[in-house]
């Protein structure tokens, strides 16, 4: 968490949280969106002289956590300890500077929600009945058959399933006509499309009260007065938001900042931010948020980035080769705030090479190098009249810059405020191209010193701005322009120096190779992207050290056959992989496999082989894999190609 100085008691408050993010497995650039957006909104709101509160955290209970531990062989607890501190890296990583991470596992918050759920079930807005219907597991979410699409899951798209359960009932129907009027009468949700959805999709078709416990699982907290049930996501993880200020204990925080200025999140969770949860606080008798805004998704291949669907990119893998900075700059820019974003390492390299590199380090680094060589790095602020119009009409876009990102960044459109300060950089750059610095020194030394402080100014100023954006390179820049880096935008204008005195610093990037860089970005995919049962450590053996038993239905479900070998050829973009086509008998398969450091192309061509015919196609390389080759290993670790006799096709008992 980053630091900075204690808000001052006179300054207006502004309270921003992303969700808290589901404890059950890594996270992907698709939270980092939403992290580092809300980050850069919170940066900007403590420079403009807001005393910010900005909250993150985990949901930690449930279902899903509880199978995703029992399968690691872990205690829920121990589960998502570790991922906590995991997620807590990732953010430390992204240098997120939140004010507060919410675990619903903390015990000040598992009171909160217990004291919560008693209230609202003493006033009458909780029940018992029985649930009878339709279940998503993934999502954990009831549905009636009419929320479904195509009989499956709206959220999700997965099949649901009969569930018949006894559950305690939050009464959600009962605030239906009031939650019609704060979607259709106020800007309370945003962008407007998400306000169609909601009132067409759900408050139009109307409003089934929701089932808030659980009886089937017992990770969670526990109903205070009937404690078989577990009290369920929507009681336990939406008042996330107010119990991390102390609702329910000393509530400082919670009368300073509440209500929320604004919830931030995926648009695949808006409905329980701008349905169940104001409903919610309706039945508590406290005021909803000012604003839920919720934005597109990362898209890969035209699909939803979800690490259920392996299509996730690691944030740790991309900012150990190109820094914070960029990956932060990618994710802001490239995503206009509400709508979808297609990611391809392609668009995140040519985004660092066009915008990073050439416009943005190219500036800094020629304008500090002319400066230096033409005036030792002493450059004075010129006298008024000492301006000609092209210089005037280059100021009133620096003086004019602050007031328009600000505008951007209240409405928020984090991607358009982003867009307008590169329109700065781009202006500086033609400012140069037009002065022509290195004519200058032969004629006009005066005249230069005036173009030289111009251009110093334009980067001060989009420097300055950038700070709530990209957090490292703005910092040196200033370091470069021998100044202190602000801590506001007072001096977001023009003339605000009397003199410069430039040093050289680090460059933020060297131009990439781009096809080389894709090449190298595969190959680590393909050696990392294993398959699931790569990734349960724990589950592998017992608590002797002994190979996890499995059952003999569990066995069966394996097919193996004998393949032949007919081609074979090295993958390109990695040492340890080869291409392999065999025949199983029916069809030809292509199967990727690392033994390419054991064998060579030609050794195995003609070959039997024994085939996990039934495995789930995996991409490697770009090359999908049909199956997985089965191995021995010997007495010096490398693998060796299990040889079944046998005719192709043939299963292997």
């Amino acid at each position: 968490m980053a630091k900075r100085p204690a808000a001052k008691a006179d300054k207006k408050t502004f309270y921003i949280t992303t969700p808290i993010y589901y404890a059950s497995g890594a996270l992907h650039i698709g939270h980092c969106y939403t992290t580092v957006c809300c980050d850069a909104i919170a940066r900007f709101k403590r420079m403009d002289g807001y005393d910010v509160y900005y909250l993150t955290g985990t949901d930690e209970h449930g279902q899903k956590v509880q199978q995703a531990a029992e399968e690691r062989g872990m205690s829920p607890q121990a589960f998502v300890d570790s991922l906590a501190e995991r997620i807590k890296a990732l953010w430390t990583r992204m240098d997120i500077s939140n004010d507060g991470f919410i675990r619903t596992t903390d015990k000040a918050h598992e009171k909160a929600i217990a004291d919560i759920f008693t209230k609202l079930y003493e006033k009458g807005d909780i029940y018992k009945s029985e649930y009878v219907g339709k279940y998503c597991e993934p999502c954990e979410s009831f549905w009636t058959e009419s929320q479904l699409v195509d009989g499956k899951c709206p959220d999700c798209g997965r099949p649901v399933k009969e569930t018949k359960e006894e559950c305690y009932f939050f009464r959600l129907s009962k605030y239906a006509d009031r939650l019609r009027k704060l979607l259709t009468e106020t800007d309370f949700l945003q962008p407007d499309s998400r306000v169609k959805e909601m009132v067409n999709n759900f408050i139009d078709k109307g409003l089934s009260d929701l089932a808030v416990t659980r009886t089937s699982f017992d990770w969670g907290i526990k109903v205070p007065f009937d404690p078989k049930h577990v009290i369920y996501v929507w009681i336990d993880a939406l008042p996330n938001y107010i119990t991390a200020l102390g609702y329910g204990a000393d509530g400082k925080n919670f009368s300073k900042y509440w209500p929320c200025d604004m919830h931030v999140m995926a648009k695949e969770i808006v409905r329980f931010h701008s349905i169940v949860w104001p409903a919610i606080l309706m039945a508590l008798d406290i005021p909803v948020p000012k604003r839920v805004y919720g934005h597109g998704w990362i898209m890969f291949d035209g699909d939803k980035m979800s690490k259920s669907k392996g299509n996730v990119v690691d944030p740790f893998i991309l900012t150990d080769r190109y820094g914070v900075d960029a990956l932060r700059y990618f994710l802001l820019r490239a995503m206009p705030f509400g709508d979808d974003m297609q990611y391809s390492n392609e668009l995140l390299l040519s985004s660092i090479n066009n915008d990073i590199v050439n416009d943005l380090g190219n500036l800094v680094r020629r304008t500090f190098a002319m400066s230096r060589q033409y005036f030792g790095g002493a450059v004075k602020k010129p006298a008024a009249d000492k301006l000609d119009d092209g210089d005037k009409k280059f100021i009133a876009e620096i003086d004019g810059l602050a007031a328009a990102v600000r505008a951007d960044m209240d409405r928020p459109l984090v991607s358009k405020a982003l867009e307008r300060i590169f329109g700065l950089i781009d202006s500086a750059n033609k400012y140069i191209d037009a002065n022509k610095p290195w004519a200058l020194i032969k004629t006009d030394t005066d005249r230069l010193n005036t173009v030289m402080y111009v251009l110093l100014d334009a980067i001060r100023v989009s420097a300055n701005l950038l700070l709530p954006f990209l957090t490292a390179y703005p910092r040196r820049i200033f370091d470069g322009l021998g100044l202190p880096v602000p801590e506001d935008l007072a001096a977001c204008a023009f003339g605000k120096v009397d003199a410069y005195k430039t040093t050289e610093i680090e460059p933020i990037l060297n131009r990439l190779d781009i096809k080389k860089e894709l090449s190298e970005l595969e190959a680590i995919a393909a050696e990392t992207n294993k398959p699931a049962a790569a990734e349960k450590p724990a589950a592998d053996k017992d608590k002797d050290g002994a190979p996890e038993q499995i059952s003999i239905d569990e066995f069966f479900k394996t097919e193996l056959r004998v393949v032949k070998i007919e081609e074979c050829v090295k993958v390109e973009k990695s040492n340890k992989l080869l291409k392999l086509t065999v025949f199983d008998g029916e069809r030809r398969r292509t199967i990727v496999s690392g033994i390419a450091h054991c064998y060579a192309p030609e050794d195995v061509i003609g070959k039997n082989a024994a085939l996990v015919a039934n495995l789930k196609p995996a991409k490697l390389c770009g090359i999908v894999s049909e199956g997985m080759l089965l191995c021995s290993v010997g007495a010096d670790g490398k693998p060796k190609l299990v040889e079944p006799k046998g005719e192709a096709g043939e299963k292997i008992c």
